[in-house]
């Protein structure tokens, strides 16, 4: 009798492990299916050249790190920088680099900023001819040198700088940061006492007054004073 009553205790142990385990499989299979919908989720959001932040994606995920993980290791996404993320777009050259303007977009989470480069300065025609592997970020929150994308970016805080770059805001810029370039610094604004009548004067007040430094306001006052005259006569 007591043989029987252990035989049947195990017999009913055996039923509820089989019970357990069941429910327990059917658990992880409806996890592991939410999970593969989640990441499908998150596929058809992707878009290809675009850039994205951690918390962008976490909107459609519940394991945003694991689906990150899964997504790079598929070549969905690539890291850029800590929680930044970039779509890779497909040529026929291989994976192009993610854009400047979406990148810094998405690292600044601010459309507000402006990208330039003292390689601009020599479409002026003022003589400058140095080529320099820096790219400005004029904008209103962050300041210094940040690598993203394996690029780095010269981040500016400034209270004031244009929506788009002009030719009259360049030379104001490059009078501004004349002491930083690789050039002759005493040439170069001789050059651009002499060209001054290349560029609209009313334009070239105008960013020298909302854009100029001290000194590059103290540059432009005479010349431009002068070249009014000359106009009016």
């Amino acid at each position: 009798m007591h043989s029987k009553t252990m035989i049947f205790a195990l017999y009913k142990r055996a039923i509820l492990h089989d019970i357990l385990m069941n429910i327990l499989a059917l658990y992880r299979d409806m996890w592991h299916n939410n999970q593969m919908k989640k990441l499908q989720e998150i596929k058809r959001h992707l878009r290809p050249g675009q850039v994205y932040r951690r918390e962008d994606l976490a909107k459609w995920s519940n394991a945003v790190d694991r689906h990150l993980k899964q997504l790079q290791e598929e070549g969905k996404l690539a890291k850029l920088s800590g929680g930044l993320y970039y779509c890779p777009k497909k040529t026929a050259f291989g994976d192009a680099p993610a854009d400047d303007a979406k990148l810094v977009e998405a690292f600044l989470r601010d459309h507000r900023f402006l990208l330039t480069s003292p390689n601009a300065y020599n479409s002026l025609g003022l003589g400058t001819t140095q080529l320099y592997n820096q790219t400005v970020v004029y904008n209103h929150k962050r300041h210094g040198q940040f690598e993203l994308g394996g690029r780095v970016f010269e981040f500016r805080m400034k209270t004031r700088f244009p929506t788009r770059l002009t030719t009259e805001f360049l030379l104001v810029d490059m009078v501004n940061n004349l002491d930083a370039l690789a050039e002759d610094s005493a040439a170069v604004l001789e050059r651009v006492r002499k060209k001054l009548s290349d560029f609209n004067a009313a334009a070239l007040a105008r960013a020298v007054r909302d854009y100029g430094a001290v000194r590059t306001q103290k540059f432009f006052a005479p010349i431009l004073s002068h070249a009014t005259v000359n106009h009016a006569a």
